[in-house]
């Protein structure tokens, strides 16, 4: 089986690079396909770059013992946001769903009883984010639960650039001097979850733990979040990981 390291120059900068090599090593056509429509330049501004909000709900934290039931997925870039080309899927875990995940999802066991694999939707879903950069909230779900799932269907895995808009709150309220400062001084920290970040923006709440209504959230928050901290000019290079 490819190994898939991210090519050691950088150890994970080197996007383009790295999905170049992919294109060329993967055995699998719609991966193939995905790598091949490659990455954009580093230093592109934001502003110039196609993306697309991403969410997951899934039966638990741990990617190697909870699987993926829903996925919502919403192209935007920093002045529109493409609700017509959204798409969601329910799809059926390998594991039954535990009395709190269908609390928290609202995704009932007879939903997933008669929702396909993952495996039958991702050929869109890759379609979908092809040539776009991707933006979630939290990339240590969405990140890790994708690489698996695919990597259990395909037998081998993906990883791509991601902007997360946690991690660029956390840069504002958590890594920040006066943030430290906060803490020596024994203040409870800011949060950065989804909800309470985009309050900060003067965002309006919305019903959380839907994967397309938190897509949609998040393409909200980014689009403020370079408005209020950064600007349309910002390389993209500064912003993904």
């Amino acid at each position: 089986m490819l190994s898939h390291r991210l090519p050691s120059r950088t150890q994970g900068l080197d996007w383009p690079a790295y999905l170049q090599q992919r294109a060329a090593e993967t055995g699998d056509p719609a991966l193939q396909r995905f790598f091949a429509s490659g990455c954009i330049d580093p230093d592109t501004p934001i502003g110039e770059a196609p993306l697309v909000a991403v969410d997951l709900e899934t039966t638990g934290l741990d990617a190697q013992r909870h699987a993926i039931v829903s996925v919502g997925l919403v192209p935007f870039n920093l002045k529109r946001i493409s609700l017509a080309q959204r798409r969601y899927w329910v799809v059926r875990p390998n594991r039954s769903l535990s009395d709190t995940s269908v609390t928290l999802h609202r995704i009932t066991h007879s939903e997933v009883a008669g929702a396909p694999d993952f495996s039958a939707i991702l050929p869109e879903l890759l379609e979908s984010l092809a040539g776009r950069l991707v933006v979630v909230h939290f990339r240590h779900i969405e990140r890790p639960f994708l690489n698996e799932a695919v990597k259990a269907r395909l037998g081998e895995g993906m990883r791509f650039p991601m902007i997360d808009t946690m991690s660029l709150e956390a840069r504002l309220h958590r890594l920040s001097l006066w943030a430290r400062l906060q803490r020596w001084m024994r203040r409870p920290p800011v949060s950065i979850r989804l909800a309470d970040s985009r309050r900060r923006y003067g965002l309006p709440d919305y019903q959380g733990h839907h994967a397309l209504v938190d897509a949609l959230a998040t393409a909200e928050l980014f689009q403020a979040q370079v408005a209020r901290h950064y600007g349309v000019e910002t390389p993209v290079g500064k912003l993904w990981t």
